[in-house]
């Protein structure tokens, strides 16, 4: 019996099948492109999930699936075009993404430390998103997004010192200390936050795609929210007003699988989030948000579209955060071989930095350098963000609306 065929007849999604079977989603729609062979612990489970009702054979059989040409509210799946780049730009995502990845290990540190107070959420397995669709936008386009959002403010050009300081509650972050990890802001980078209310980002989003197109200045709103907050109210009167007016604001929900806790095929009746916008006309495609060249893909397909005045398009990057929600959940709703799987077979860094190798863009030892320097950026941030001072009292009083 084909996959496809057992799938359904026992009425289940590929999330929820992988889910039950121990097996990552990625790894299960990649398969059955044909992008990778089955390894024999896959076809092991595989077998043994179904009852033996589907065999190595009838999976390796299966054909990819056929994409149709995406109409107004038509969606297809995962974008197998790659967008051809130039060896600078290929190196300057590797960059980027290993640049969040280093400033976020040290951030986990320096929690662990004591030297970082509060609510502090990680981005590390989730580069590939952010540093991919800012590499499609231009520098008067707008960014917001919730509270997972150190990577953004990064890839936005804002200087990690800045940002660390700001982690630590000193006078030289970006909000003086007073913020903290989901509340800063940059007016130079068009960075409208971090904010700490789930879905927030998506109304005022909208109303920032609103100012753009009032304003007749061309530019763009990228709003960035995550699958637990997909199921919010306030995201559904935004797709309303966004398409009612078409305006310029591309949607992102970075599906890390999980929301807070609680696995999306547990919390959403539909689980296939980039058709949310179906009912309000708004186009959606699902990207492999682990591969920044996919995302870079489906991110120039959608600046194109909303840039051409057509409205609003959401895109479901299929991601996966390899720490907890925040830096005290322990994240034990998951198994360490799932999160291994990801690390192993699917993480953002590690595969640029195979296609750069393979494709004789550089060397292991150039991008060994990289890695140093990077290093270096990070521990003159890390040490700036320990010497700045506190916020004076009178700090108390200043940016404060009564």
């Amino acid at each position: 019996m084909k996959l496809e065929a057992y799938l359904a007849e026992t009425r289940q999604s590929i999330e929820s099948f992988a889910q039950e079977a121990g097996i990552s989603a990625q790894a299960i729609y990649k398969y059955l492109r044909g992008e990778r062979i089955p390894r024999k612990e896959f076809l092991t489970r595989l077998a043994k999930i179904t009852g033996g009702e589907v065999t190595a054979n009838d999976f390796l059989d299966l054909p990819g699936k056929e994409e149709k040409p995406m109409s107004k509210a038509q969606i297809h799946p995962l974008p197998a075009a790659k967008a051809a780049l130039s060896r600078q730009a290929m190196l300057s995502l590797y960059r980027d993404m290993l640049l969040i990845r280093r400033f976020e290990e040290k951030a986990g540190q320096l929690y662990g430390m004591g030297l970082i107070g509060g609510f502090c959420h990680l981005y590390i397995g989730q580069e590939a998103v952010v540093v991919g669709m800012q590499s499609c936008i231009s520098a008067k386009d707008s960014v917001i997004t919730s509270y997972r959002d150190h990577g953004h403010m990064i890839a936005c050009g804002m200087d990690p010192k800045g940002i660390m300081a700001e982690l630590t509650g000193r006078e030289g972050g970006f909000s003086h200390g007073k913020g903290g990890s989901m509340h800063m802001f940059s007016t130079e980078k068009h960075f409208y936050g971090g904010h700490g209310i789930v879905g927030a980002s998506v109304p005022i989003g909208t109303g920032i795609g609103f100012a753009h197109k009032y304003r007749e200045d061309g530019a763009l709103c990228l709003a960035y929210f995550g699958d637990g907050a997909s199921n919010q109210g306030q995201v559904y009167e935004s797709f309303n007003m966004a398409s009612l007016w078409k305006l310029p604001v591309i949607y992102i929900i970075e599906n890390n699988q999980y929301a807070m806790g609680t696995s999306l095929a547990r919390a959403s009746a539909t689980t296939e989030l980039y058709k949310r916008g179906e009912g309000f006309g708004i186009p959606g495609r699902q990207v492999d948000g682990m591969d920044v060249m996919a995302v870079r893909a489906a991110g120039m397909e959608a600046v194109k579209y909303v840039k051409g005045g057509n409205g609003p398009f959401l895109l479901e990057m299929k991601t996966y955060r390899y720490r907890g929600h925040s830096m005290s959940d322990p994240a034990k709703y998951r198994s360490k071989e799932e999160v291994e799987e990801y690390k192993s077979h699917h993480d953002p860094i590690e595969g640029l930095k195979g296609r750069l190798v393979a494709g004789g863009v550089a060397t292991e030892d150039a991008l060994k350098k990289i890695d140093q320097e990077i290093k270096a950026v990070i521990a003159e941030a890390a040490e700036f963000a320990q010497q700045s001072p506190e916020p004076a009292e009178s700090e108390l009083w200043t940016d404060v609306t009564v």
